[in-house]
């Protein structure tokens, strides 16, 4: 059986409910204010405190880990935090006295024919569950996904297997890329719920209203 990746993120469910951690992870791209030079954010996962990131800048880019607190993330000079997920500013001090801001936008993820792209969801008459289970970007072998089984939701990155999706115990699986099924793990017993593929959702966004 696969084993999901290391890169896989790892968000406490209190974080996610305080700071909506997930809305950090992504790529950002925009420009310092004053000189208007381009700048680029990329938050590829985060793992409890830490957060694996890509910085560009002047033409050069930084990797490496950087440190998660709330809604912020901090990488060596630089933190950056969002509130609604989609603009996110990013604070770069220097020599103690000195700072420059950038207004970043989230990018959409990019492009992909995968069949499993989109929004999932459906319920069982069998055994009386349901399940929903988002994939937002298709990268090789890799998924960002999200994934609600019995009113839990869980965010990170999946294995793809052809047109199957392994994330954590849970994995989703189609044939023809609008009707498939979700197969989950609770202890000992599995649980497979049907379910077909939302309509794109509209600039109003989709949003969970049986909260």
């Amino acid at each position: 059986m696969p084993t999901i990746a290391p890169s896989t993120s790892q968000i406490s469910p209190a974080n996610e409910r305080l700071y909506h951690q997930s809305a950090l992870i992504g790529d950002w791209k925009g420009n310092w204010v004053g000189n208007n030079q381009p700048v680029d954010f990329k938050v590829v996962n985060i793992r409890g405190a830490r957060a694996q990131v890509e910085y560009t800048h002047n033409g050069h880019t930084e990797r490496g880990f950087a440190q998660v607190k709330g809604t912020l993330i901090t990488f060596g000079g630089v933190t950056v935090g969002t509130k609604d997920g989609k603009n996110m500013v990013l604070l770069f001090s220097f020599g103690g006295s000195g700072r420059q801001t950038a207004n970043l936008e989230k990018q959409a993820p990019p492009a992909s024919d995968s069949r499993l792209m989109g929004s999932w969801g459906g319920y069982s008459s069998d055994n009386g569950k349901s399940a929903s289970f988002k994939v937002l970007a298709v990268n090789g072998n890799e998924a960002q996904v999200s994934v609600t089984t019995d009113g839990i939701t869980r965010q990170g990155t999946g294995i793809v297997y052809k047109n199957v999706i392994m994330f954590g115990q849970a994995q989703i699986a189609t044939d023809d890329g609008q009707n498939g099924k979700i197969i989950y793990q609770v202890g000992t017993k599995s649980f497979m719920v049907p379910v077909t593929k939302y309509p794109p959702a509209d600039s109003s966004s989709s949003v969970d209203r049986t909260a």
